[in-house]
């Protein structure tokens, strides 16, 4: 089995248990952790993640961040003059682009039951535009279900670095990594 594989099988593992309710939304949230070189693998084997939830009977839905950025500045009325001065767009960043970012992935919340899983790809896409952290915060009252979130990086004792390339944060999410055992 190559490292994806092996992501896959653990995450089946996991999803297949039983759920327990009433969680805070931080234990609704599942981090497959893997090396950011695997990024173009996990894609090409995304579906696997996606047949462990239907075979353990809960509804799989999946969102893309890719292109976040982009969609949004283009929808930016000054896009021409922030490439020329990109400081000027840092504000807009922190606030506005996070808020458009926590649009996109409350938009298949809202739709979801306590028995559904969304998986989020793309994550590594929002760096150095804003921190998974603050979307996080910001989205975590609308998780019913399961929030997955497919992380390129690394994690060490409940602290999560994206891409390795920058501080990382603590947060309460179940990792699901290649080298760790999270449960028994």
């Amino acid at each position: 089995m190559n490292r994806i594989e092996v992501l896959a099988k653990k995450f089946e593992d996991h999803i297949s248990l039983p759920w327990q309710k009433h969680l805070a939304p931080p234990e609704k949230t599942i981090f497959v952790v893997y090396p950011k070189e695997d990024e173009r693998r996990l894609r090409a084997k995304r579906d696997l993640f996606r047949q462990a939830c239907q075979k353990a009977d809960h509804v799989w839905h999946e969102i893309d961040l890719d292109d976040a950025f982009a969609t949004w500045m283009a929808g930016q009325e000054y896009a021409e003059d922030y490439f020329a001065f990109p400081d000027d767009l840092k504000q807009k960043l922190e606030t506005q682009f996070t808020d458009y970012v926590r649009d996109l992935l409350q938009g298949p919340l809202k739709d979801m039951t306590e028995n559904d899983v969304l998986g989020v790809f793309g994550v590594g896409s929002l760096f150095g535009f804003t921190h998974v952290s603050t979307v996080l915060k910001r989205i975590e009252p609308a998780i019913r279900g399961r929030f997955v979130v497919f992380f390129p990086g690394t994690h060490e004792k409940n602290v999560y670095r994206l891409l390795d390339a920058r501080d990382g944060w603590g947060y309460m999410a179940f990792p699901i990594t290649l080298t760790e055992v999270a449960y028994t």
